[in-house]
C-alpha cells in the first residue's frame, strides 16, 4: 500500500474513532434506553471482583438473559470498537498501550457514574470493558496482518509481469 492509501486509512480511522467516543460518552453516561433516566439519592459502587458478574450469572432466570447478556456482554462488546480504532488512529499501537488506555476510558466512565449518580461504580465493568478493549485489539491485529499480506501478495504480482 502507497503512503496515500495508508494517510487515507489512518484519517478514517480517526473520525471513525471520534465518532466511537462520542456515542460511548452518550450511551454509557446519557441515554435513557442504558437507565440513565434520572439521578440517585446515594451513591452505588461495587469495589468486589467478579461480584456482579457471579450475581448475574446466578440470578439469570429471575434477571432474564437479556439482563445478563447485555450486563456481562454488552460491557465487552461495547468497548470493542475501541480497542479496534484506538490503534488505527493512532500511532500507538502496543497490546499495553491498547489494554492501558481501556482500562483508563472504562475508569473515567465508571468514576464519572459515581460522581453524578447517573449509574454505579463497578470494578466488573472496568474487567470487562478492557477485555472488550483488548479483544478489540486483537481484531485489529488480525486485520492487519490479513492486509499486510494481501498487499505483499499484490506487490509480488506485480513484480513479475
Amino acid at each position: 500500500m502507497n503512503l496515500k492509501g495508508y494517510k487515507r486509512i489512518r484519517f478514517l480511522g480517526k473520525i471513525l474513532f471520534v465518532l466511537y467516543i462520542a456515542f460511548i460518552i452518550y450511551f454509557l453516561l446519557f441515554s435513557d434506553w442504558y437507565g440513565r433516566t434520572g439521578e440517585m439519592e446515594e451513591y452505588r459502587y461495587n469495589l468486589v471482583l467478579f461480584r456482579e458478574i457471579k450475581r448475574f450469572w446466578n440470578y439469570r432466570d429471575q434477571v432474564g438473559m437479556f439482563a445478563m447478556f447485555t450486563n456481562l456482554f454488552g460491557n465487552v462488546i461495547i468497548f470493542m470498537p475501541f480497542g479496534f480504532f484506538m490503534p488505527m488512529a493512532s500511532r500507538y499501537r502496543s497490546f499495553f498501550t491498547t489494554v492501558f488506555y481501556s482500562f483508563g476510558l472504562s475508569l473515567c466512565v465508571e468514576t464519572f457514574q459515581l460522581i453524578t449518580k447517573v449509574g454505579s461504580f463497578d470494578v466488573d465493568d472496568l474487567l470487562l470493558n478492557t477485555i472488550g478493549g483488548l479483544a478489540g485489539y486483537v481484531i485489529f491485529v488480525i486485520c492487519a496482518a490479513v492486509r499486510r499480506r494481501y498487499v505483499n501478495r499484490k506487490k509480488d504480482r506485480n513484480r513479475r509481469r
